[in-house]
């Protein structure tokens, strides 16, 4: 699949998932065979005023390359200008964030609250696409609720505006996370574009890939949420491609070694203390569905050293508390 000049070798990318997409996972993700990673959304504003808490989230190696960066703002100028910006910092591709339906997001205009004012949106595409010297692509919803479906009208208007892909989560602003992903209208979308669509919405499996590649027509699929906690979803979803078959989950050692290696990153990147904070939330997505894992979540939620978390990694490995591992569920968390 191309973003116009840029070649992807692969049909499974990771989503922007704000909170949860640090260069560490990226990395990992890559690792295991994204085709592509994209960053945790980032604020226009927030960039041209260079807030430090902004522009830590560009941290980037050439490992995780092809790398896009996802902006979410409502100005066209200012959009335009922080494109410029992420191009110069690195990034492959500039991504447009008209889907997030977070609050604190919509009420300034941003997000999904975009797929309310078709002609602005379209004039942000078009003064990023004018500005930046890298491939634009966009992300949206189905629209704003189910009585405002218009998915297909954005799609055009970004195609019009010079964006070189859309990615189009099945969900509606006003369904959030919950219910179904509709395929269906992902596919609508597919018809109504010449552009590449990549689809997003409930893939957690590799039949589930290959069942929305077929289904909707889609050049490529997304995955957030299924990501957490289980970077190696992309290689089962590549595997099944290939070869019809399911990979199974890996084993508690495997499971272990990741999160070594997340945990390592994110020292090497935040420092110590808050790489253990943020390695409370992963440690739990990476052990969820496991039996016993109640415990070591409590036990990682006090750790209070980084020698205490690591002990705890030891009698893992060691096979001292949970030896098994079993299939796992995806969560909510706001992906953008």
């Amino acid at each position: 699949m191309n973003f116009g000049s840029l070649q992807l070798d692969g049909r499974a990318v990771l989503a922007p998932l704000a909170g949860i997409g640090s260069l560490p996972f990226r990395l990992l993700c890559r690792r295991f065979g994204a085709a592509m990673v994209y960053s945790e959304m980032m604020s226009c504003h927030g960039l041209l005023r260079k807030q430090p808490n902004t522009w830590r989230l560009l941290a980037t190696t050439p490992e995780e390359k092809p790398w896009g960066v996802q902006l979410f703002g409502a100005d066209p100028q200012a959009m335009a200008s922080a494109s410029i910006l992420v191009a110069e910092a690195g990034a492959d591709v500039v991504d447009l964030n008209f889907g997030c339906p977070a609050p604190k997001v919509v009420r300034h205009r941003g997000g999904s609250a975009l797929l309310k004012e078709p002609d602005l949106l379209q004039a942000i595409v078009a003064a990023c696409v004018k500005a930046c010297p890298r491939p634009v692509t966009v992300k949206i919803r189905l629209g704003w609720d189910q009585d405002n479906i218009n998915a297909c009208e954005i799609a055009r208007r970004a195609e019009d505006a010079g964006a070189t892909a859309i990615a189009v989560h099945g969900r509606t602003r006003a369904q959030k996370y919950a219910g179904q992903a509709d395929w269906a209208r992902i596919a609508e979308v597919v018809r109504a574009v010449r552009i590449p669509v990549l689809g997003n919405g409930d893939v957690t499996t590799g039949a589930d890939a290959k069942r929305m590649l077929e289904e909707t027509g889609c050049a490529a699929v997304m995955v957030g949420r299924a990501a957490m906690g289980r970077p190696w979803v992309f290689k089962q979803i590549n595997h099944f491609l290939s070869t019809g078959e399911e990979l199974p989950e890996p084993s508690m050692l495997e499971r272990v070694q990741v999160i070594r290696e997340h945990h390592a990153g994110l020292k090497a990147l935040k420092g110590e203390r808050t790489a253990r904070l943020e390695m409370r939330k992963h440690t739990a997505w990476y052990l969820r569905g496991i039996p016993g894992a109640a415990e070591v979540r409590r036990r990682v939620n006090t750790c209070e050293t980084e020698l205490e978390f690591m002990t705890l990694l030891n009698e893992m490995e060691q096979g001292m508390i949970l030896t098994g591992a079993a299939p796992t569920e995806v969560i909510d968390n706001v992906e953008g």
